[in-house]
């Protein structure tokens, strides 16, 4: 696990919620391509259950991360991509399962039009970045 230093909140900016505004560290830099709510076999799961879509979008990240050698702990960045903001906190809750609160990487979140498949709600990408 590389060493990480966040800065949750820089002077004069007021501090997020359950994200740091600066994320520094060096190593090498795991991109993870944005993870949508689909099971091994390309399945769709959680129709409609943004929640449910959430908690599999972390699952796909850890198994991405697992295949890095790398863990969320690792993370410095992560991007959410929602249809309606009003899906923000099952992705919260879902993050909050896997983040150190105590050290939350940068973060950033955006409402789209849609996703590549309509019966999706949600999609996170991630940058991690590990001491080797």
């Amino acid at each position: 696990m590389a060493e990480h230093t966040q800065i949750i909140a820089p002077d004069g900016i007021a501090p997020g919620n359950g994200y740091s505004h600066v994320v520094m560290g060096s190593g090498t830099l795991i991109a993870i391509s944005g993870q949508i709510s689909v099971d091994e076999h390309g399945a769709l799961v959680g129709e409609g259950d943004p929640e449910a879509q959430a908690r599999q979008v972390f699952a796909n990240l850890r198994r991405c991360l697992d295949a890095a050698g790398a863990t969320f702990a690792d993370v410095v960045k992560l991007t959410f991509y929602v249809t309606d903001v009003a899906f923000m906190p099952a992705l919260r809750a879902a993050r909050d399962a896997h983040i150190d609160a105590a050290k939350p990487p940068a973060s950033s979140a955006v409402q789209v039009a849609a996703l590549v498949r309509p019966e999706l709600l949600v999609e996170v990408d991630a940058f991690a970045v590990l001491d080797r």
